[in-house]
């Protein structure tokens, strides 16, 4: 079934986040947990919070390299007598008692009977006594244990999508393997007989098959299992086909071309006949046309056949969508305001998203400029480009040195 929202004036389109949130609204996460050892769970989703087993520290230890003493010494200015050393892996086995004091390193435990650790530079040893000089507080450079963490105290919620510190986190509570969701599968492919694939001669009338290869790209950034459908030829029984087979192993399905209104495309009418089909123009540039759909309980997303176009939408709707998919709260994208280097005039009536360059004007303050020709085919305005530029519907000329919006790319593209 088709819901044409496109049946509507002209003028009528559908703002960028109304797109987003009423496509967010589709979208439920995979089911399933797995248990995964730590090596390999870089960039999954936790499927439930992580308690701590244990208290971080596990005990008292100093946090300089310097002398375990009691404070109470300290107060009467005595000299203090040297009595062994604790080394983080062999502490010291003994008490410090009245007028003791113990060589500690950063890390060891604190010996029975300390509470403070004198830095080593504000102590002078003459052969076994030690002086110490200045004042100092109680319990000064002493790491409490369970100062950090306590035992069953959360260490990393549930949705949470597993980063580089989260595995030293993870490991420093002794935390061996962790459960997450199982990875949503997507499907993607091209369609159209004048598609090859990269690396083969171009025959007249052909052209290299780039978009799916930007989606392959920009899926593995994401972490999802992928399913890649190759090139689908102009025939309607293939079509069928192929779109059964993905619908019954994938999560989501994703394709780019041919899904536009008015567009003649076995893909567009296979998925209408198999399941539902919205038809949307966005009021955004590159990009505007956008299909989303289900065959079944599996999504479908249906992108621009323009090369920027169809990164530009995948970045704006389809990752935030493929992230809740996975377990995770989809992220805003992270939004500077910087000064712009030179004038820019366009058309308004959509909001744009220019390629940007930013750059350090010459007392080193951060601006933007636009990379190169922003067409919606010209790929190399991605080369050298770091972000966007984001520029409201209503914006027509933006002077040099007006504050715009800018989201780096930050992993993509």
């Amino acid at each position: 079934m088709t819901q044409d929202c496109c049946a509507t004036p002209k003028t009528s389109l559908i703002p960028v986040e109304t797109a987003r949130t009423r496509i967010l609204e589709r979208v439920r996460p995979v089911s399933g947990t797995e248990y995964v050892p730590l090596a390999g769970a870089l960039d999954r989703v936790l499927a439930v919070d992580v308690a701590s087993p244990i208290d971080v520290p596990a005990f008292d230890n100093s946090a300089m390299d310097g002398y375990a003493v009691r404070h109470a010494d300290l107060a009467a200015g005595t000299p203090l007598r040297v009595v062994g050393r604790a080394l983080a892996g062999a502490p010291f086995d003994g008490h410090v008692g009245p007028g003791e004091a113990v060589r500690i390193m950063t890390g060891a435990p604190l010996p029975a009977g300390a509470d403070t650790v004198v830095m080593q530079e504000q102590t002078r040893l003459e052969g076994e006594t030690l002086f110490v000089e200045g004042e100092h507080r109680p319990a000064e450079h002493v790491r409490r244990a369970g100062e950090d963490l306590r035992r069953g105290t959360t260490v990393l919620p549930a949705g949470h999508r597993l980063g580089v510190a989260d595995i030293g986190l993870l490991a420093s509570v002794g935390v061996s393997e962790v459960p997450v969701r199982r990875r949503a599968r997507v499907a993607f492919f091209s369609t159209g007989d004048e598609l090859v694939p990269p690396g083969r001669p171009l025959a007249p009338g052909e052209i290299y098959d780039s978009n799916r290869q930007v989606l392959r790209a920009a899926l593995q950034r994401l972490g999802v299992e992928l399913h890649d459908l190759g090139i689908l030829p102009d025939d309607r029984a293939a079509t069928e086909q192929r779109l059964g087979e993905a619908a019954a192993l994938a999560d989501a399905v994703v394709t780019s071309g041919g899904v536009s209104v008015g567009e003649a495309d076995y893909v567009k009418e296979t998925v209408e006949r198999l399941g539902e089909l919205d038809l949307w123009r966005i009021r955004i540039k590159p990009g505007k046309p956008l299909a989303v759909g289900r065959i079944g309980s599996t999504l479908f997303f249906g992108l621009p056949g323009n090369p920027v176009s169809t990164l530009v939408t995948f970045m704006q709707f389809v990752r935030p969508a493929l992230e809740k998919l996975s377990g995770t709260e989809p992220r805003p994208p992270l939004a500077l305001e910087v000064p712009l280097a030179e004038p820019i005039d366009r058309h308004p009536g959509r909001q744009e998203y220019l390629r940007g360059r930013l750059e350090r004007d010459a007392q080193g303050a951060l601006r933007v400029r636009p990379n190169g020709a922003q067409g919606s085919h010209v790929m190399t305005s991605f080369r050298g480009a770091d972000c966007f530029i984001v520029l409201p519907p209503e914006a027509a000329h933006v002077e040099a040195g007006a504050r715009v919006r800018v989201e780096p790319f930050c992993g993509l593209p």
